[in-house]
C-alpha cells in the first residue's frame, strides 16, 4: 500500500501541471482556514508568528508572512532569473527573430490590463498604486491549464506561451524595481553594489562552486532588503552572474542550481506563499466588496485587458512584419494563449501585497477578490477555447 501511495506521488510530480495543482490545492486550503470559525485563527496566528534574526548590530523582524514573501519567494526569482539568462544565451530568445512576437505580446498584456485598472481608479490615490496588479501572468497555473489538453498542444503554443510568461516576468521585476521602492539606504546600496561586483569577479575568474555564491548572494539579499528595494530583486541580479559554462567543460553551475531549484520552488515555495496569501475572509463581504473599482479593475484588467492586449499587440506585429507566425500557431490559438496569459494568481498577488503593503483598503475591500476571479474567468475561457480549437485542428488533420 505504501509503495503503491509513493508511486502515486511520483507519478503526479511528474506532470507538468501538478505544480498548478497543488498553487490551487493551496489558496483553497487558506480559504477553507481562513473562514471557519476554528480554524481562522490558528491561519492568522501562523502568517503572524514573529521571526527574529539578528547578528550584531543587524536584525531582521518580520512576521513569518514578510519572511515567506520576501525571503522564501526571493527563490522563485532566482529561479525566473536563471531561466531567463539561459533562454537569452541558449534558449529560444537567443533567437532575435523569435523575440519580437512574445515579446509585443508582453508589451501589450502589461500595458492593456494596467490601463484598464487605471481607468477604474484614477481619482483614487492609494487604489491606483494597485495599477500593476492585472499586469502579471503565473506561468505555473498557465502551464498547468495547457497542459490538460495533452498532446494536441503543438510544440510552438508552449515556446510562445513560455516566452511570453518570460518576457511578462521581466516586466513584473522592472514594475517592482522602479514602482515599489521605499525611502533608499545609500550605506545598504553600497553593500549590495560590492557584492554584485565581486560576485561578478567570481564569474570572470571560473568560480563555479554554488556554496561561493550562495554566501555573496545573502549579503547581498540583506543589503538589498535593508536598502528599500524590494529584497526579492536580488536574487535575479545574483542569477546573471551564476556561470552558465565553464572553461573546462564541465557541468554547467546555471543548469545544476537550475535543476535543483526548480522542484523546490514548484513543490513548496509557490504552494507556501499561496497559503499565506490567498486566504480571503469573506466574514465582511458587501456589494461593495464586488463592484469597487479596485477588485473590477483587476478582474477586467486580467480577463480583458490581457487577451486584447496580448492577441493585439501580436496581431499588430505580425501584421507589421515585425514578427513572423508558425504554421502550426493558429489564430485561434494564439488567442487562447492570450486568454491564458490572464491567470495572474502568484505575481499578481505578490505585487498586490506590495501596493496595499499595509492595509490602506477599506475592510470589506480586497484585491484579492479581483485577482482570484479575473484568473479564473481566464483559466475557464482559455482552456474551453483551446479545447475547442486544437480539437477541431486535431479532426481536420485526420480528416
Amino acid at each position: 500500500m505504501a509503495e503503491r501511495l509513493l508511486s502515486a506521488i511520483r507519478e503526479f510530480l511528474k506532470l507538468e501541471s501538478s505544480s498548478g495543482i497543488l498553487l490551487m490545492l493551496a489558496m483553497v486550503l487558506a480559504m477553507i482556514m481562513n473562514n471557519n470559525s476554528f480554524l481562522d485563527d490558528y491561519y492568522q496566528a501562523f502568517i503572524a508568528i514573529p521571526v527574529v534574526f539578528q547578528f550584531a548590530d543587524l536584525i531582521i523582524d518580520k512576521p513569518l508572512l514578510l519572511w515567506i514573501n520576501d525571503g522564501l519567494m526571493a527563490l522563485f526569482f532566482l529561479t525566473i532569473g536563471l531561466e531567463l539568462k539561459r533562454e537569452l544565451i541558449e534558449g529560444e530568445l537567443s533567437d532575435v527573430s523569435k523575440v519580437a512576437l512574445p515579446l509585443s505580446a508582453a508589451i501589450g498584456g502589461m500595458l492593456v490590463p494596467a490601463l484598464i485598472y487605471a481607468a477604474f481608479n484614477w481619482d483614487d490615490p492609494v487604489a491606483i498604486r494597485g495599477w500593476a496588479i492585472p499586469a502579471a501572468t503565473d506561468i505555473a497555473f498557465a502551464l498547468g491549464v495547457l497542459t490538460l489538453l495533452g498532446d494536441r498542444v503543438p510544440s510552438s503554443l508552449k515556446i510562445f506561451l513560455i516566452s511570453l510568461a518570460v518576457f511578462d516576468d521581466v516586466g513584473a521585476i522592472i514594475i517592482i524595481a522602479a514602482f515599489y521602492t521605499a525611502e533608499l539606504s545609500f550605506t545598504s546600496l553600497l553593500v549590495a553594489a560590492a557584492c554584485i561586483v565581486v560576485m561578478t569577479v567570481m564569474n570572470l575568474r571560473n568560480v563555479t562552486r554554488i556554496s561561493a555564491y550562495a554566501v555573496v548572494g545573502l549579503v547581498l539579499w540583506v543589503s538589498v532588503l535593508k536598502s528599500g528595494v524590494h529584497a526579492t530583486l536580488a536574487t535575479v541580479v545574483m542569477a546573471f552572474t551564476i556561470p552558465l559554462r565553464t572553461k573546462e567543460d564541465g557541468p554547467s553551475p546555471l543548469h545544476r542550481l537550475e535543476s535543483d531549484l526548480h522542484p523546490m520552488v514548484a513543490y513548496f515555495v509557490l504552494p507556501i506563499f499561496a497559503f499565506a496569501n490567498a486566504g480571503v475572509n469573506l466574514d465582511n463581504l458587501t456589494l461593495d466588496s464586488f463592484t469597487h473599482p479596485v477588485p473590477v479593475g483587476i478582474a477586467l484588467g486580467l480577463f480583458l485587458g490581457k487577451q486584447v492586449g496580448v492577441f493585439g499587440f501580436a496581431w499588430l506585429a505580425i501584421k507589421s512584419g515585425i514578427a513572423s507566425r508558425s504554421r502550426d500557431l493558429s489564430w485561434a490559438a494564439l488567442y487562447g494563449v492570450a486568454l491564458l496569459s490572464g491567470i495572474g494568481f502568484t505575481m499578481s498577488l505578490f505585487i498586490g501585497s506590495l501596493a496595499f503593503e499595509y492595509g490602506e483598503l477599506p475592510a470589506n475591500i480586497d484585491e484579492r477578490f479581483g485577482i482570484l476571479a479575473g484568473s479564473l474567468f481566464s483559466a475557464v475561457a482559455g482552456y474551453l477555447l483551446l479545447r475547442y480549437t486544437l480539437k477541431q485542428k486535431l479532426s481536420s488533420q485526420t480528416g
